[in-house]
Protein backbone atom coordinates (compact mmCIF):
# COMPACT_ATOMS: atom_id res chain seq x y z
CA UNK A 1 0.00 0.00 0.00
CA UNK A 2 2.68 2.50 1.01
CA UNK A 3 4.71 1.95 -2.15
CA UNK A 4 1.60 2.60 -4.23
CA UNK A 5 0.85 5.77 -2.29
CA UNK A 6 4.34 7.07 -2.94
CA UNK A 7 3.92 6.31 -6.64
CA UNK A 8 0.56 8.09 -6.71
CA UNK A 9 2.02 11.09 -4.92
CA UNK A 10 4.92 11.26 -7.38
CA UNK A 11 2.56 11.03 -10.36
CA UNK A 12 0.32 13.80 -9.03
CA UNK A 13 3.29 16.08 -8.38
CA UNK A 14 4.70 15.37 -11.84
CA UNK A 15 1.35 16.51 -13.23
CA UNK A 16 1.79 19.80 -11.36
CA UNK A 17 5.30 20.37 -12.73
CA UNK A 18 4.19 19.50 -16.27
CA UNK A 19 1.20 21.84 -16.20
CA UNK A 20 2.43 24.81 -14.15
CA UNK A 21 2.40 28.04 -16.18
CA UNK A 22 5.76 29.86 -16.05
CA UNK A 23 4.25 33.01 -17.63
CA UNK A 24 1.69 33.21 -14.82
CA UNK A 25 4.48 32.70 -12.31
CA UNK A 26 6.45 35.57 -13.84
CA UNK A 27 3.41 37.85 -13.59
CA UNK A 28 3.03 37.00 -9.90
CA UNK A 29 6.74 37.53 -9.29
CA UNK A 30 6.65 40.91 -11.08
CA UNK A 31 3.72 42.10 -8.99
CA UNK A 32 5.48 41.02 -5.80
CA UNK A 33 8.63 42.87 -6.84
CA UNK A 34 6.62 46.00 -7.61
CA UNK A 35 5.01 45.96 -4.16
CA UNK A 36 6.37 48.84 -2.07
CA UNK A 37 4.77 47.67 1.15
CA UNK A 38 4.09 44.25 2.61
CA UNK A 39 3.23 40.95 1.01
CA UNK A 40 0.35 39.70 3.15
CA UNK A 41 -0.52 36.03 2.87
CA UNK A 42 -3.81 34.54 3.93
CA UNK A 43 -5.83 31.35 3.63
CA UNK A 44 -8.39 29.19 5.38
CA UNK A 45 -7.73 25.86 7.09
CA UNK A 46 -4.79 23.86 5.70
CA UNK A 47 -4.13 26.56 3.08
CA UNK A 48 -3.81 29.05 5.91
CA UNK A 49 -1.08 26.96 7.52
CA UNK A 50 0.81 26.85 4.22
CA UNK A 51 0.33 30.61 3.83
CA UNK A 52 1.88 31.18 7.25
CA UNK A 53 4.89 29.03 6.38
CA UNK A 54 5.45 30.86 3.08
CA UNK A 55 5.21 34.23 4.85
CA UNK A 56 7.90 33.12 7.31
CA UNK A 57 10.13 31.98 4.43
CA UNK A 58 9.65 35.35 2.71
CA UNK A 59 10.72 37.21 5.84
CA UNK A 60 13.83 35.09 6.45
CA UNK A 61 14.97 35.52 2.84
CA UNK A 62 14.66 39.29 2.64
CA UNK A 63 11.03 39.99 1.68
CA UNK A 64 8.81 41.95 4.05
CA UNK A 65 5.74 39.80 4.63
CA UNK A 66 3.27 38.63 7.23
CA UNK A 67 0.52 36.06 7.63
CA UNK A 68 -2.94 37.45 8.32
CA UNK A 69 -5.78 35.02 9.11
CA UNK A 70 -8.95 36.09 7.30
CA UNK A 71 -11.02 36.05 10.49
CA UNK A 72 -8.59 38.44 12.16
CA UNK A 73 -8.59 40.66 9.09
CA UNK A 74 -12.37 40.91 9.15
CA UNK A 75 -12.39 41.70 12.87
CA UNK A 76 -10.01 44.61 13.17
CA UNK A 77 -6.69 43.65 11.59
CA UNK A 78 -7.66 44.96 8.17
CA UNK A 79 -6.26 48.25 9.44
CA UNK A 80 -2.70 47.07 8.83
CA UNK A 81 -3.27 46.86 5.06
CA UNK A 82 -2.53 49.87 2.84
CA UNK A 83 -2.51 50.70 -0.86
CA UNK A 84 1.20 49.84 -0.97
CA UNK A 85 0.56 46.22 0.01
CA UNK A 86 -0.28 43.08 -1.94
CA UNK A 87 -2.44 40.35 -0.46
CA UNK A 88 -1.77 36.79 -1.59
CA UNK A 89 -4.71 34.41 -1.20
CA UNK A 90 -4.13 30.64 -1.04
CA UNK A 91 -7.22 28.57 -1.80
CA UNK A 92 -7.66 25.40 -3.81
CA UNK A 93 -11.28 26.14 -4.71
CA UNK A 94 -11.04 29.93 -4.76
CA UNK A 95 -14.53 29.96 -3.25
CA UNK A 96 -13.88 30.25 0.50
CA UNK A 97 -16.37 32.79 1.81
CA UNK A 98 -13.97 34.13 4.44
CA UNK A 99 -11.52 35.10 1.70
CA UNK A 100 -14.16 36.46 -0.65
CA UNK A 101 -15.48 38.66 2.16
CA UNK A 102 -12.11 40.42 2.35
CA UNK A 103 -12.04 41.48 -1.31
CA UNK A 104 -14.31 44.59 -1.21
CA UNK A 105 -12.37 46.01 1.74
CA UNK A 106 -9.02 45.35 0.07
CA UNK A 107 -10.17 46.97 -3.14
CA UNK A 108 -11.39 49.98 -1.19
CA UNK A 109 -7.94 50.33 0.37
CA UNK A 110 -6.25 50.02 -3.01
CA UNK A 111 -4.27 46.89 -2.14
CA UNK A 112 -3.35 44.51 -4.95
CA UNK A 113 -4.65 40.93 -4.90
CA UNK A 114 -2.91 37.75 -6.01
CA UNK A 115 -4.90 34.51 -6.14
CA UNK A 116 -3.09 31.17 -5.86
CA UNK A 117 -5.90 28.79 -6.77
CA UNK A 118 -6.52 25.51 -8.56
CA UNK A 119 -9.80 26.68 -10.07
CA UNK A 120 -9.18 29.43 -12.66
CA UNK A 121 -12.92 30.14 -12.91
CA UNK A 122 -13.35 30.76 -9.20
CA UNK A 123 -14.67 34.04 -7.84
CA UNK A 124 -11.37 34.67 -6.10
CA UNK A 125 -9.49 34.33 -9.40
CA UNK A 126 -11.94 36.64 -11.18
CA UNK A 127 -11.37 39.45 -8.67
CA UNK A 128 -7.58 39.17 -8.51
CA UNK A 129 -4.98 41.44 -10.12
CA UNK A 130 -2.83 38.38 -10.83
CA UNK A 131 -3.80 34.71 -10.86
CA UNK A 132 -1.58 31.68 -10.44
CA UNK A 133 -3.30 28.41 -11.25
CA UNK A 134 -1.74 25.59 -9.25
CA UNK A 135 -2.63 22.43 -11.23
CA UNK A 136 -3.97 19.59 -9.10
CA UNK A 137 -4.83 16.33 -10.83
CA UNK A 138 -6.25 14.68 -7.73
CA UNK A 139 -5.77 14.65 -3.99
CA UNK A 140 -3.89 11.70 -2.54
CA UNK A 141 -6.90 11.05 -0.32
CA UNK A 142 -8.91 8.10 -1.77
CA UNK A 143 -12.04 10.28 -1.61
CA UNK A 144 -10.27 13.18 -3.34
CA UNK A 145 -11.22 15.37 -0.38
CA UNK A 146 -8.48 15.75 2.27
CA UNK A 147 -6.05 18.50 1.22
CA UNK A 148 -2.82 16.68 0.39
CA UNK A 149 -1.54 17.27 -3.13
CA UNK A 150 -3.20 20.70 -3.21
CA UNK A 151 -1.32 21.88 -0.11
CA UNK A 152 1.91 20.29 -1.35
CA UNK A 153 1.82 22.27 -4.58
CA UNK A 154 0.98 25.45 -2.67
CA UNK A 155 4.10 24.94 -0.61
CA UNK A 156 6.20 24.09 -3.66
CA UNK A 157 5.08 27.22 -5.44
CA UNK A 158 5.55 29.39 -2.37
CA UNK A 159 9.11 28.21 -1.92
CA UNK A 160 9.96 28.90 -5.56
CA UNK A 161 8.44 32.38 -5.29
CA UNK A 162 10.40 33.09 -2.10
CA UNK A 163 13.71 32.12 -3.67
CA UNK A 164 12.90 33.97 -6.90
CA UNK A 165 12.31 37.12 -4.83
CA UNK A 166 15.49 36.44 -2.88
CA UNK A 167 17.57 36.17 -6.06
CA UNK A 168 15.88 39.11 -7.77
CA UNK A 169 16.70 41.35 -4.80
CA UNK A 170 20.29 40.17 -4.57
CA UNK A 171 19.77 38.97 -1.00
CA UNK A 172 23.20 37.97 0.32
CA UNK A 173 24.39 35.17 2.57
CA UNK A 174 25.53 37.78 5.09
CA UNK A 175 22.03 39.27 5.19
CA UNK A 176 20.58 35.78 5.56
CA UNK A 177 22.85 35.18 8.52
CA UNK A 178 21.72 38.44 10.14
CA UNK A 179 18.14 37.16 9.93
CA UNK A 180 19.20 33.93 11.70
CA UNK A 181 21.40 35.07 14.60
CA UNK A 182 20.86 31.85 16.53
CA UNK A 183 21.06 28.16 15.71
CA UNK A 184 22.93 26.18 13.09
CA UNK A 185 21.72 28.28 10.14
CA UNK A 186 23.01 31.48 11.71
CA UNK A 187 26.36 29.91 12.57
CA UNK A 188 26.83 28.58 9.04
CA UNK A 189 26.15 32.00 7.59
CA UNK A 190 28.20 34.13 10.00
CA UNK A 191 31.13 32.30 11.65
CA UNK A 192 34.32 32.76 9.68
CA UNK A 193 37.54 30.78 9.74
CA UNK A 194 39.27 33.66 11.55
CA UNK A 195 36.81 33.36 14.43
CA UNK A 196 37.92 29.84 15.34
CA UNK A 197 41.34 29.25 13.82
CA UNK A 198 44.48 28.51 15.84
CA UNK A 199 46.78 31.51 15.43
CA UNK A 200 50.25 31.17 13.92
CA UNK A 201 52.08 31.69 17.22
CA UNK A 202 50.34 28.62 18.65
CA UNK A 203 51.17 26.36 15.71
CA UNK A 204 53.82 23.62 15.48
CA UNK A 205 56.26 24.97 12.89
CA UNK A 206 59.43 23.73 11.27
CA UNK A 207 61.66 24.09 8.23
CA UNK A 208 61.38 21.56 5.38
CA UNK A 209 65.11 20.86 5.84
CA UNK A 210 64.74 19.65 9.43
CA UNK A 211 64.82 15.94 10.16
CA UNK A 212 61.75 14.27 11.54
CA UNK A 213 63.58 13.20 14.71
CA UNK A 214 64.39 16.84 15.45
CA UNK A 215 60.85 18.14 15.24
CA UNK A 216 59.00 15.39 17.12
CA UNK A 217 58.92 17.39 20.36
CA UNK A 218 57.35 20.39 18.61
CA UNK A 219 55.00 18.04 16.75
CA UNK A 220 53.87 16.36 19.97
CA UNK A 221 53.74 19.29 22.39
CA UNK A 222 51.44 21.50 20.30
CA UNK A 223 48.84 18.68 20.05
CA UNK A 224 47.27 19.83 16.80
CA UNK A 225 47.74 16.60 14.87
CA UNK A 226 50.17 18.08 12.37
CA UNK A 227 53.28 20.14 11.85
CA UNK A 228 53.54 22.91 9.27
CA UNK A 229 56.69 23.58 7.26
CA UNK A 230 57.39 27.21 6.32
CA UNK A 231 60.25 29.11 4.71
CA UNK A 232 62.10 32.11 6.13
CA UNK A 233 59.36 34.48 4.93
CA UNK A 234 56.57 32.47 6.52
CA UNK A 235 55.28 30.98 3.27
CA UNK A 236 53.72 27.55 3.71
CA UNK A 237 55.82 24.79 2.16
CA UNK A 238 53.82 21.77 3.28
CA UNK A 239 52.05 19.89 6.05
CA UNK A 240 52.85 16.63 7.82
CA UNK A 241 50.11 14.99 9.90
CA UNK A 242 49.70 12.27 12.53
CA UNK A 243 48.27 10.06 9.80
CA UNK A 244 51.29 10.70 7.59
CA UNK A 245 53.57 9.70 10.46
CA UNK A 246 51.76 6.39 10.98
CA UNK A 247 51.92 5.59 7.28
CA UNK A 248 55.61 6.54 7.12
CA UNK A 249 56.44 4.23 10.03
CA UNK A 250 54.56 1.36 8.37
CA UNK A 251 56.56 1.79 5.15
CA UNK A 252 60.02 2.87 6.38
CA UNK A 253 60.14 1.79 10.01
CA UNK A 254 62.61 3.63 12.24
CA UNK A 255 64.56 4.88 9.20
CA UNK A 256 61.88 7.51 8.75
CA UNK A 257 63.39 9.49 11.64
CA UNK A 258 66.38 10.42 9.46
CA UNK A 259 64.20 11.76 6.69
CA UNK A 260 63.62 15.51 6.35
CA UNK A 261 60.17 16.95 6.70
CA UNK A 262 60.50 18.09 3.10
CA UNK A 263 60.89 14.47 2.00
CA UNK A 264 57.75 13.38 3.83
CA UNK A 265 55.28 16.27 3.82
CA UNK A 266 52.35 17.02 1.57
CA UNK A 267 53.70 19.97 -0.39
CA UNK A 268 50.33 20.86 -1.99
CA UNK A 269 47.81 20.83 0.85
CA UNK A 270 44.34 22.32 0.61
CA UNK A 271 44.10 25.64 2.40
CA UNK A 272 41.64 28.36 3.34
CA UNK A 273 41.59 32.08 4.17
CA UNK A 274 40.62 34.15 7.20
CA UNK A 275 37.46 35.46 5.56
CA UNK A 276 36.04 32.16 4.36
CA UNK A 277 32.99 30.92 6.23
CA UNK A 278 33.83 28.04 8.54
CA UNK A 279 30.96 26.10 6.93
CA UNK A 280 32.61 26.40 3.51
CA UNK A 281 35.94 25.27 4.96
CA UNK A 282 34.22 22.26 6.52
CA UNK A 283 32.68 21.31 3.18
CA UNK A 284 36.13 21.41 1.60
CA UNK A 285 37.45 19.13 4.33
CA UNK A 286 34.68 16.65 3.61
CA UNK A 287 34.89 16.88 -0.17
CA UNK A 288 36.15 13.29 -0.45
CA UNK A 289 33.80 11.16 1.70
CA UNK A 290 36.32 8.35 2.21
CA UNK A 291 39.24 10.66 3.02
CA UNK A 292 38.26 13.60 5.17
CA UNK A 293 40.86 16.26 5.90
CA UNK A 294 40.88 17.23 9.57
CA UNK A 295 42.81 20.51 9.35
CA UNK A 296 43.35 23.31 6.82
CA UNK A 297 46.21 25.81 6.87
CA UNK A 298 44.99 29.40 6.77
CA UNK A 299 46.94 31.51 4.30
CA UNK A 300 47.23 35.20 3.52
CA UNK A 301 49.08 35.88 0.26
CA UNK A 302 50.81 32.54 0.65
CA UNK A 303 51.95 33.19 4.21
CA UNK A 304 50.74 30.95 7.01
CA UNK A 305 48.56 32.82 9.52
CA UNK A 306 46.69 29.99 11.23
CA UNK A 307 45.13 26.55 11.16
CA UNK A 308 41.44 25.61 11.29
CA UNK A 309 40.47 22.14 12.47
CA UNK A 310 37.34 20.12 11.75
CA UNK A 311 37.07 19.40 15.46
CA UNK A 312 36.79 23.10 16.31
CA UNK A 313 34.27 23.80 13.57
CA UNK A 314 32.00 20.96 14.68
CA UNK A 315 32.31 22.05 18.33
CA UNK A 316 30.86 25.39 17.28
CA UNK A 317 27.68 23.60 16.24
CA UNK A 318 28.45 23.71 12.50
CA UNK A 319 28.02 20.34 10.83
Amino acid sequence: MLRNLFKDQQRHLEYYFQQVDVAQTQAVLDLCLQTRGLLILTGVGKSGIIAEKIAMTFVSTGTKALYLPPTNALHGDMGIISQDDTVIFLSKSGESEELLSMIPFLQKRGAKIIALVSNPQSRLALHADAVMVLPVEKELCPFDLAPTISTEVQLLFGDVLAIALMKSKGFTLAAYGENHPSGTIGKKATIKVEDIMVKKEELPLCSPAEKLQDILEEFSNKRLGCILAIDDLGHLQGIYTDGDLRRSLQVLGSDVMQKTVGDLMNSSPLSTTRDELAWEALKRMRREPKRWITALPVLEEGRLVGLVRMHDIVNKGIF
